[in-house]
């Protein structure tokens, strides 16, 4: 696995230690990657929304063809 070398500030420090202390996690590693999942995740959430969007559009366009309305006129 590749080793990465981070400073963080205090309070970060802090709390990245209180997870461990918590018996929520056994070591900063493990807190980092859960983070780092959870962004992921979020992330990959975020873009399949966007995805779902787009395809909603391309599908009302087909079914109803597109708009009249001016960009001025859209609200």
């Amino acid at each position: 696995m590749p080793r990465q070398s981070i400073s963080l500030t205090d309070p970060n420090a802090e709390w990245l230690k209180s997870q461990i202390d918590n018996k929520e996690f056994t070591s900063v590693t493990d807190v980092i990657n859960d983070l780092i999942r959870q962004a992921r995740r979020k992330e990959e959430e975020r873009l399949d929304k966007i995805r779902d969007l787009l395809i909603e559009a391309e599908d009302s366009v087909k079914t109803r063809g597109y708009s009249s309305s001016k960009p001025g006129d859209i609200r």
